[in-house]
């Protein structure tokens, strides 16, 4: 049988660029019009997938994926365990920059020469299944008896669209605190903050021990995955579940806003902190505290830095923090073959179990069992088991990337810098956010 060659990847962690154009990626989506999508009329799939492994002939399925950092080996190891154990599936990896993925793949799937299976970010699932990129997987779930409750809380919910599932869970990522063991040490901390007044009690104990800037505040990326975990924090909600409306320009939003200049007015952190310079200055031991994707962590146990993990202190009112999930999916092509569809769907089931594995990539697994596992449970990123329970996502509203770019990612520059006082900036950039949104409701129906 034909084993695809895997191509092996690059190290290092998610960029700002990367994610920039991963999110712009929808635009192009939404380029293709309203209505009828990339795939043609509507496909609801062959269904009937009885969760027993793929039996038939021999197939060769396409997947698409970004693991391009240091993600890539531990998903080209299990796509190697799959094979092996299933000689009647091969897949055809294609692993690409997930800035690129995005803007392929509407475009790809049109012409009917995009994936079979792959993997997109939970946030990205509404907009491709109002596009009919995507095949819903209801039965899929059903087979496998896979439920809300056998995943990380909230987790569930938003890979389903207009009342069907269109992607499988693989892992939850999250922002996590990093913070530099020595600088701690010779500040004399023993633990890691877990509140606003043990953070800034911890910040002067570093200044005072001879580090002037201990915890850089970005007023660019990561800055606004920051201000939604605080903003859940002091209780807000960033948009309105039917997507009609922002509406982080409340008390709650306010508040965040505010205690992210703070940081700066105190002298905690530079002014000015550019894209992925509080990282970059944190890998370097220039500052003592960073929040972070934990998509960092291979890239800081490569580098040898003494650094220690910690769910993000809770400044707000109760333990928050945003969270993204790389998600399995099938494509409208794959679901008018019933070989191509019931393999994919094996594939996917397969991986779902098999996901413990997937901690070896720094991620978390959405899958409860998975998480009782040693793969797991001996990861940097058990120390964040208890942030699991108050993850939250962004709501399945279709074109929403595309509109945080040029309004909210704008509100919390200006409001870091300010430039312009926080409630002032929230508000014009909500009433913008709202507008786009509206608009996106024509394009994709409500």
């Amino acid at each position: 049988m034909h084993r695809s060659r895997l191509v092996v990847p690059s190290r290092g962690g998610l960029s700002r660029r990367g994610f920039i154009t991963l999110t712009a990626g929808g635009l192009l989506v939404a380029g293709c019009g309203g209505g009828q999508g990339a795939g043609g009329s509507k496909s609801e799939g062959v269904g009937g997938f009885t969760g027993e492994a793929y039996d038939g002939p021999d197939v060769t399925l396409s997947y698409w994926n970004g693991f391009t950092g240091g993600d890539g080996p531990a998903m080209q190891d299990l796509v190697g365990r799959f094979m092996d154990e299933h000689d009647n599936v091969s897949l055809k990896n294609n692993t690409i920059e997930w800035a690129d993925f995005y803007q392929r793949l509407p475009a790809a799937a049109q012409a009917g020469k995009g994936p079979d299976v792959g993997v997109m970010h939970i946030d990205q699932l509404a907009t491709n299944a109002a596009r009919r990129v995507i095949s819903p997987l209801d039965d899929l779930a059903e087979a496998l008896d896979l439920q809300e409750d056998d995943f990380a809380p909230a987790v569930w919910a938003p890979a389903v669209y207009q009342d069907q599932r269109y992607g499988m869970p693989l892992d939850v990522h999250t922002l996590a605190m990093y913070y530099n063991r020595d600088h701690f040490e010779k500040a004399g901390i023993s633990e890691p903050p877990t509140d606003a007044q043990s953070l800034d009690e911890a910040c002067q104990a570093l200044q005072e021990a001879g580090y002037a800037n201990p915890f850089w505040m970005p007023n660019q990326w990561p800055a606004h995955l920051m201000f939604l975990s605080l903003l859940w924090q002091f209780g807000g909600e960033p948009y309105a579940e039917d997507g009609s409306a922002a509406t982080y320009d409340d008390e709650a939003g306010e508040a965040a806003l505010a205690w992210m200049r703070e940081q700066v007015d105190k002298g905690y952190s530079p002014d000015n902190v550019d894209i992925d310079t509080q990282y970059t200055a944190f890998k370097n031991g220039d500052n003592s505290i960073t929040w972070d994707g934990i998509w960092q962590i291979n890239d800081l146990e490569e580098s040898g830095l003494p650094y220690g993990i910690a769910a993000l202190p809770v400044v707000g009112d109760a333990p928050a923090a945003w969270a993204n999930s790389h998600n399995f999916f099938m494509t409208a092509q794959a679901a008018e073959d019933s070989d191509r569809a019931n393999a994919a769907k094996t594939f996917i089931g397969w991986m779902s179990e098999q996901s413990s594995s997937w901690s070896e990539a720094g991620m978390i697994p959405a899958r409860n069992a998975a998480r009782e596992e040693a793969k797991y449970t001996d990861s940097p990123q058990y120390a964040l088991r208890e942030q699991v329970d108050a993850l939250h996502f962004l709501p399945a509203v279709p074109g929403l990337g595309d509109v945080q770019i040029p309004t909210l990612e704008v509100a919390v520059n200006e409001g870091v810098l300010a430039t312009t006082p926080p409630a002032e900036a929230l508000a014009k950039q909500a009433a913008n956010a709202t507008e786009m949104m509206q608009q996106n409701l024509e394009r994709y129906g409500s």
